[in-house]
């Protein structure tokens, strides 16, 4: 479904065909794993306000599940559609808290995305060397994990994006 990355944004390229697709196969699922699919692909789309509801349902049902890593995953979606939605610095502290959660209970695959996605918020803010070492550490983290191969060219891409930025900042 994502098919590139603009280099000025980092926003994810996207089949809108697939991603439509996927939504409407989801249907009306109501489970935490169909809502947090459904936050993400409505998030793909520009659907912020239905990304945001549904991602919030995703997180009260991975509350009362009581399941920590569901719990912490849901955040970090929760995360995406406020960064998204403009609110950086909600989304960074949420980014920045669920990293540390994933890291002490050591998700790698959580923590390596939790890393990637403030790197992202901080790339918004205009902080590029900052970002640039949030990324560096999600390429280090996906790649010790042996993550798929499109997290780590995906963290190599923000990364080479984020550099560029930093030495154009000077």
């Amino acid at each position: 479904m994502i098919t590139g990355y603009d280099s000025e944004t980092l926003r994810e390229q996207v089949n809108r065909a697939a991603v439509e697709s996927r939504l409407a196969e989801l249907g009306s699922g109501r489970s935490t794993a169909a809502l947090g699919e459904k936050a993400e692909l409505l998030r793909l789309l520009g659907r912020y306000g239905e990304a945001l509801v549904a991602a919030e349902h995703a997180f009260r049902l991975a509350h009362f599940s009581g399941d920590r890593e569901q719990l912490t995953a849901a955040r970090l979606r929760r995360a995406r559609v406020f960064q998204y939605q403009g609110e950086l610095d909600r989304a960074l502290a949420e980014m920045t808290a669920v990293r540390a959660t994933a890291a002490l209970e050591e998700w790698a695959s959580l923590e390596g995305s939790a890393a990637y996605s403030a790197g992202c918020a901080l790339f918004d803010l205009g902080r590029y060397t900052e970002s640039r070492e949030a990324f560096a550490a999600a390429l280090d983290i996906r790649t010790g994990s042996e993550a798929p191969l499109a997290e780590m060219e995906a963290a190599r891409f923000a990364l080479a994006a984020a550099t560029r930025e930093a030495a154009a900042d000077g």
